[in-house]
């Protein structure tokens, strides 16, 4: 049965599950496999279950007209997934990037949302069943749309945006992450500007740029294929970029930004800042707020409104959250880690003012033969800062050469908090979700 049949389908049963365990009266069971999973084995439970069809692509031993066999049970999903996204011709925005492509996502739909009615992907759904689940969520209450991408060897931001079909892009920043997948940083920036390949092929592709990575730049220099609005925080790009300066870190990050000077000169608006206090840490963050901006502006929210949203925003997902405990002051970035987000945290950590500093830091993973480089580069930074307490969590950062105190996991961080009951510190958490840090703020 080919993709325009199966949704015809799906037209009638308009709910896809890919959980057996959750099976809908009606619903359609599509069966995905993973490496510890195969959804084949589970197709006639679903149906006894309630769904009305099962598509799967391995011969299940059952005669049942219910049973649909495809080629590929992913390659089908994602392609439903866009049939369904184009029947709704509204602005969607795939957003992908090394570093802070989430919390990019959340400024963005919170701007958006001072005016439309959202669809965003929710936590971190941006990969290929990610994506399609996002898609399958948009109705016609939604006047716009925000798709995550994440990526983690090549072709995937292909895949993902001729999926979602984009109608404008925004890439966040280009790093030194999954380098194991990737094979190089040539091969990260060639993965991520993927999106803008995709938005090429279409006549109105806009993409959010910021002006001052070099990288990214690069890949658009004197390409008249597509429409640009960038953002900057160079004050000799004010004149043709939305611009933005820091101006206090303690440590939330209080900025000001505003309109190109050109684009305010000619239409003979005032040149004055808008000041905005945040609730985010991290001088960093101005990247992804300028981003947000950016994109508030190109769709016409109000100033006013814009600034409203960024002010009333709330990081979550121990993503930069400032977290005051009995003891301690916490700053919790334990999401995630790679080389570039590491050393932005560590350097935004040098200009917080505290007594006592203290960081415990969790293994980058995912850097293949560059591991052992940049795990050493960590612990030389560490050296030039003024710290008071440093633990190192997990076998990367146990083999680099510096004098600091080394846990094989976070279980042995747990016994050592117990032991040593740290107080008084503000301490930094940082380190890949798989090092499970995030367990630790509740026992400091």
């Amino acid at each position: 049965m080919d993709v325009k049949n199966l949704y015809k389908l799906y037209e009638q049963h308009p709910c896809i599950t890919t959980d057996s365990r959750d099976c809908p009266a009606g619903s359609i069971f599509l069966a995905l496999k993973g490496d510890t999973f195969n959804g084949n084995q589970f197709a006639l439970q679903a149906l006894e279950k309630g769904c009305a069809y099962a598509i799967v692509d391995e011969d299940v031993d059952a005669h049942d007209d219910r049973l649909i066999r495809v080629d590929d049970c992913l390659q089908t999903f994602k392609d439903l997934a866009r049939e369904h996204r184009r029947r709704f011709s509204i602005p969607v925005i795939g957003i992908t990037g090394t570093n802070g492509k989430t919390t990019t996502k959340e400024l963005v739909r919170a701007v958006l949302a001072e005016k439309f009615n959202v669809l965003a992907t929710e936590g971190n759904f941006n990969n290929d069943v990610g994506v399609p689940k996002t898609l399958f969520r948009l109705n016609s209450e939604h006047e716009i749309a925000i798709v995550e991408m994440g990526a983690s060897h090549p072709g995937d931001i292909k895949t993902l945006a001729e999926t979602a079909e984009p109608t404008c892009g925004l890439i966040t920043n280009v790093g030194r992450a999954h380098l194991q997948g990737f094979g190089s940083f040539e091969g990260v920036v060639k993965t991520k500007t993927e999106l803008y390949d995709f938005l090429r092929t279409r006549k109105d592709g806009l993409i959010f740029l910021d002006a001052d990575n070099e990288y990214l730049v690069d890949q658009i220099e004197d390409d008249d294929s597509l429409w640009i609005t960038p953002y900057s925080t160079d004050p000799e790009k004010q004149y043709q970029c939305i611009s933005g300066e820091v101006i206090e870190c303690s440590p939330f990050l209080k900025f000001r930004w505003r309109e190109p000077l050109a684009t305010l000169e000619e239409e003979g608006r005032s040149t004055k800042w808008h000041k905005v206090q945040t609730h985010l840490i991290g001088a960093y963050n101005i990247d992804n707020l300028l981003a947000a901006i950016a994109v508030g502006i190109n769709f016409g929210v109000d100033r006013k409104k814009i600034c409203h949203a960024l002010e009333t925003y709330q990081p979550t997902n121990n993503r930069s959250q400032l977290v005051e405990t009995p003891h301690n002051r916490l700053i919790v970035d334990a999401y995630n880690a790679n080389p570039s987000s590491m050393m932005a945290a560590l350097e935004n950590f040098q200009q917080v003012k505290a007594e006592r500093k203290m960081v415990i830091l969790g293994d980058m993973r995912e850097l293949g033969e560059a591991s052992a480089e940049e795990h050493q580069k960590i612990a030389d930074f560490l050296g030039l800062m003024n710290l008071d307490e440093v633990w190192l969590v997990g076998q990367q950062f146990g083999q680099t050469d510096c004098p600091y105190r080394r846990f094989d996991d976070v279980e042995q961080v747990k016994q050592a908090i117990a032991q040593s009951q740290p107080q008084g510190y503000t301490i930094l958490v940082k380190g890949s979700n798989g090092m499970k840090l995030f367990q630790l703020p509740q026992l400091l």
